[in-house]
């Protein structure tokens, strides 16, 4: 059934799988959704039950995630104009965070009203009718999950992953209410208070965990890992440059992702030559992985022999110090005495030393080692790969 649906909203937005798959998510959380709403909030005010009441109300806010995913999504679909030239796909991560900053909202709610009723405790009016309703909302949120977690595989959402965690999540509250009824009902501890506040409090851990994830999305974190492997293996796949360095990947939404690098090669090739290597590397990695690569030119004189004879020493003692040191850019001024060597220098996280403690160290190891020689290092610390 859910593949008839992808197919069919899919054709209705011609094409566009992505807002297609949103959209449907949307449409089928909201009337779910509000489905469990109405249900537990009538059972809630018939039992007088905090808790359940509690569960309604968190229906009431994933109904309400629903319709700013609907939203969401139908903005992210837009294509890119004047204002957003890299589209508008970002805004899926703005809805995912009002979504979360509804979730905390209401646990926050519901952590008070909860604790009136551990202050107040009263009975909760229990009948075969609330039991019922309770295991197929059950039933229900497992059938949400499933549905979320399947959506957002198919286009690789994490609003709908985190939609489908927070599915889940409501399986497990509804069972502590449910698992609350039933103590109630078999031995008349009116624990009901105290389930409820668990359950806000569970509430508001998710919805600030879920808040932390999208804010790290719109600041601009780390590319995944897997990402970052497969454009160095399709580098690699080059053995005419020299190497790269700063490879960078900055991604504007899901599928519309940016990257840039400096690829090092020979300075004795001639412009034309050079342009036609960058050029098939940037096609090679836009179609095979769908990213929008810039390549930056990096002449190197390797066949001058001051550079030869100076940058195997630099890199040598370079390992010394740290493995992970990465030198380029190095051009040297035989006009000064001593010489200068000039070039970039990519720091990793792990070396604590200042700018000037690194530079004076690097300087007085190649001094001792070599020969006299001035450093004049640009140093990078911005964690570029």
């Amino acid at each position: 059934m859910l593949t008839f649906l992808i197919k069919q909203f899919t054709k209705k937005f011609k094409g566009n799988t992505r807002e297609a798959v949103g959209i449907l998510a949307g449409v089928l959380g909201l009337f779910s959704n509000l489905i469990l709403f109405v249900a537990k909030l009538l059972i809630g005010q018939i039992s007088g039950s905090v808790s359940i009441m509690a569960d309604a109300m968190n229906n009431l806010s994933d109904t309400a995630s629903s319709i700013i995913t609907l939203a969401g999504f139908k903005v992210a679909g837009k294509p890119a104009d004047e204002e957003h030239p890299y589209g508008h796909e970002r805004f899926e991560y703005i809805s995912g965070f009002v979504v979360s900053f509804l979730v905390t909202y209401v646990g926050v709610r519901f952590l008070d009203s909860s604790f009136d009723k551990i202050l107040d405790p009263s009975s909760v009016k229990l009948s075969p009718i609330i039991f019922v309703v309770l295991i197929l909302s059950i039933l229900m949120k497992f059938w949400q999950n499933l549905m979320y977690r399947r959506l957002a595989k198919k286009i690789d959402s994490n609003t709908l992953k985190a939609t489908a965690q927070d599915s889940i999540n409501d399986v497990y509250t509804t069972i502590a209410v449910l698992l609350s009824a039933l103590i109630e009902w078999l031995t008349g501890w009116q624990i009901d208070g105290y389930i409820g506040f668990l359950i806000a409090l569970y509430i508001i851990y998710t919805g600030i965990k879920m808040i932390k994830e999208f804010i790290d999305e719109l600041m601009g974190v780390r590319a995944p890992q897997e990402e970052i492997s497969q454009i160095k293996k399709l580098l690699d796949e080059y053995p005419n440059i020299i190497g790269y360095h700063d490879l960078l990947i900055h991604s504007y939404g899901p599928s519309s992702v940016f990257a840039s690098v400096h690829i090092e090669v020979n300075e004795d090739w001639s412009l034309p030559h050079a342009h036609e290597v960058i050029d098939d590397i940037e096609q090679t990695v836009k179609e095979r992985m769908n990213v929008d690569l810039v390549c930056h030119l990096d002449p190197y004189p390797i066949d001058d022999p001051d550079f030869k004879r100076v940058a195997p020493k630099m890199r040598k003692v370079l390992r010394d110090i740290d493995s992970n040191l990465r030198m380029h850019d190095l051009r040297i001024d035989t006009t000064t005495t001593p010489e200068t060597f000039h070039f970039d220098l990519v720091v990793p996280e792990n070396i604590k030393l200042s700018d000037l403690e690194l530079s004076e160290y690097i300087s007085q190891i190649y001094i001792s080692r070599y020969e006299p020689a001035t450093l004049n290092i640009t140093f990078d610390r911005t964690y570029l790969l």
